[in-house]
């Protein structure tokens, strides 16, 4: 006899069949799945952890795909994959033609909406809503939103929409007071007081007793809104989504499901927008995610039995800027760090130990962030904003008004530059040298050794412009400056001849191999802005026949080729399409970036006439 809940469920339908009675085994066999297969594929284990009561109950009481269920980020979709018929797929989880680490629309009906990057969930859930009433369909839109991601301008600016207009909206808010790191900020604080309010939490078991003891008491229950809300209001003046014009119930234990199956049932009866507030703990069931759930949000493979990362590893680009940063600190009384809800993963969390009244972080905001250290520097500071490639994308219009065009000198630190592997399309660092190089004032500043990044920060420090770092996951080779860095100078690594390779960053070791075997000279574009005109000006007066190689959608290429025109120009890049998770080995070797292929693009250049 087979006694695994598990194993019998291989879709929706089979969930739907259970008795509810079975719902919490069920939920502890996947914590178990969950635990197994991330120790072996790595991924983000704490979230999902966390979330696995909140959507087992999801998907029994709503009818996926008519409901349309959205999870906020993504990464704690994975309980949402097993059951919507991903479980034995499970094993290639964020692997190469494996399924993805987050909702894809490609793999499943189910996933209704791709989600990648924070807080926009509940617009797009506000979108599909009202797409259904104009449709005539009765079902409802639910978004599963962490309270990290509330923090986020775009929830707040959902939150406004969807309480002026009566749909069939469902947030369901799984507050576990972490995002990546330890939530910060007044929401936070908001939060904290709704749960522990002891009136109010009073006054609800109190009434709910009464109410739930008589039929009649059931059916005031689901009629007497009005007089909750004055209550709460009353009782909890500072309840927050209220003031949206949006129902709030709660605060409820995310981690009774069949106490969340009781509550998503009566939420499908209202036709309003409404918050269901989930207290959960990230990490749940696992104690080393518990202990550590900034660690285990995004884990390598790991030993189950230690919570210990398989393999060694030399010292990351994020320990060198963390390192570098405190060092400066001592020198610079005016120095201050921030972050978008990443001490950790951006390697500030020792700087915010040492100069707590010089470290801000903003939460998941990151356009706040960057405009707020304009204020920073406007005020006699100086700013470094740490944060991932992919996004700071979000803050597009801040670094180009608030900064470059008042040529304010705040430094952005842009971790996770390049290829980022498994994680995939909507967190890859790509596209970053191309819209930047096109901001006035900005010099944008790419190390290719832990030297040149330590180095090219303290530079961008003690200048006046505004700056980029830009520098990739993982490590950068750990040798010396051999040329020493003068501001908007390349450094030529082999002698300039007929042809020259011109690369920059992660790719420098792989030109350097190929311009030594074939001939070449070779130039370490340390700037991507401003370029270096000395160099370029010989390369436009001797006609150069030019290999351009870059980790990111062309970006150097095109300007040199404009600059350097009528240089015959050959570019290795990142093409403009979506690219899927794999490890960077293997998505360096899909955009050639290998030697056969370069070498091959190199001689068809030193060929032509």
């Amino acid at each position: 006899m087979n006694d695994s809940i598990l194993d019998t469920i291989n879709g929706i339908k089979d969930l739907k069949a259970l008795d509810e009675k079975q719902l919490p085994a069920l939920c502890d066999e996947l914590r178990a799945f969950l635990v197994e297969n991330v120790s072996r594929t790595g991924g983000h284990l704490a979230s999902s952890l966390g979330a696995v009561e909140l959507i087992v109950a999801m998907h029994y009481v709503f009818d996926s795909p008519e409901d349309k269920l959205i999870f906020d980020v993504g990464h704690q979709s994975y309980v949402h994959k097993i059951l919507t018929g991903r479980k034995d797929a499970f094993s290639t989880l964020r692997q190469e033609n494996g399924i993805s680490g987050f909702p894809k629309s490609s793999e499943s009906e189910h996933d209704v909406f791709n989600t990648g990057h924070a807080s926009t969930s509940i617009s797009a859930a506000l979108g599909m809503a009202r797409a259904m009433r104009l449709k005539g369909d009765k079902h409802m839109a639910v978004a599963l939103v962490g309270d990290g991601a509330m923090t986020g301008g775009l929830s707040f600016e959902a939150l406004n929409d969807a309480g002026q207009d009566k749909l069939p909206l469902l947030i369901i808010l799984n507050d576990n007071q972490m995002s990546i790191s330890k939530n910060v900020g007044g929401l936070k604080n908001s939060l904290t007081s709704m749960r522990t309010n002891r009136n109010y939490n009073a006054f609800k078991r109190w009434l709910a007793g009464i109410l739930e003891t008589s039929s009649f008491g059931q059916y005031l229950s689901r009629h007497m809104e009005h007089f909750k809300n004055r209550a709460k209001r009353f009782l909890a003046p500072n309840l927050p989504f209220e003031e949206f014009g949006i129902l709030y119930l709660g605060p409820i234990d995310g981690h009774d499901v069949r106490k969340i199956v009781k509550y998503l049932r009566r939420c499908r009866e209202l036709n309003k927008p409404m918050i269901l507030h989930a207290i959960t703990t990230k990490g749940k069931g696992y104690p080393f995610a518990v202990e550590n759930p900034e660690k285990f949000h995004g884990i390598a493979p790991f030993e189950i039995m230690t919570g210990k990362v398989n393999s060694e590893r030399q010292k990351t680009c994020s320990e060198i800027f963390g390192e570098t940063m405190l060092r400066l600190a001592k020198e610079n009384d005016k120095l201050i760090a921030i972050t978008a809800a990443m001490p950790s993963g951006t390697g500030l969390t020792e700087f915010a130990k040492a100069y707590p009244d010089r470290f801000f972080d903003v939460g998941i905001a990151e356009a706040h962030a960057v405009t707020m250290a304009a204020g920073l520097a406007r005020g006699g500071m100086r700013p470094v904003v740490a944060v991932y490639s992919s996004f700071l994308q979000r803050a597009f219009d801040s670094v180009l008004h608030d900064v470059c065009l008042q040529n304010l000198p705040v430094v952005m630190a842009v971790d996770r530059a390049g290829l980022v592997g498994a994680d995939g399309e909507t967190h890859q660092g790509v596209y970053d040298p191309a819209f930047l190089s096109a901001m006035p004032n900005l010099a944008v500043y790419s190390p290719s050794s832990q030297s040149e990044l330590s180095a090219m920060l303290e530079m961008a420090v003690s200048r006046k412009e505004p700056a980029v770092v830009r520098y990739p996951r993982g490590s950068l080779p750990d040798i010396p400056i051999k040329t020493k860095l003068y501001f908007g100078e390349w450094e030529i690594v082999e002698p300039l001849r007929e042809t020259v390779i011109v690369a920059h960053g992660t790719l420098l070791p792989l030109a350097r191999w190929i311009a030594k075997k074939n001939g070449t000279g070779l130039v370490n574009a340390r700037f991507l802005q401003p370029m270096d005109e000395e160099i370029i000006n010989f390369f436009r007066e001797n006609n150069t026949r030019l290999l351009v190689m870059e980790e990111n959608t062309v970006s150097l290429g095109e300007k040199i080729a404009l600059a350097a025109n009528p240089c015959r120009l050959r570019s290795v890049a990142i093409p403009t399409e979506a690219i899927p998770q794999a490890s960077v080995i293997r998505q360096r070797e899909r955009y050639g970036f290998t030697e056969e292929h370069v070498t091959k693009i190199l001689k068809e250049l030193m060929e032509e006439a």
